[in-house]
């Protein structure tokens, strides 16, 4: 098995890093606007939980594309 460059192993490691900030802002940011749309429209739970799953969803297909991508932005194939 060849040894990896010290660089290359770090630069790995910052995507998956940002990959995972990545999916938790996403996350975060959408249970937050639904939390806002909740006390504007006085429907409290709805909108946040709406906001919480939709930006989980959102997140996690996100995140996966760019898992699946060759690190360019590019699709596989």
């Amino acid at each position: 098995m060849p040894r990896q460059p010290k660089d290359q192993g770090l630069a790995e490691g910052q995507r998956y890093l940002g990959l995972g900030l990545k999916f938790a802002a996403g996350i975060v940011g959408f249970t937050l606007l639904g939390y806002a749309v909740d006390r504007w429209l006085g429907i409290i739970p709805v909108g946040t939980v709406t906001g919480t799953v939709l930006g989980t969803v959102l997140s996690f297909v996100s995140v996966w594309r760019e898992i699946g991508s060759d690190g360019k932005g590019k699709p596989p194939g």
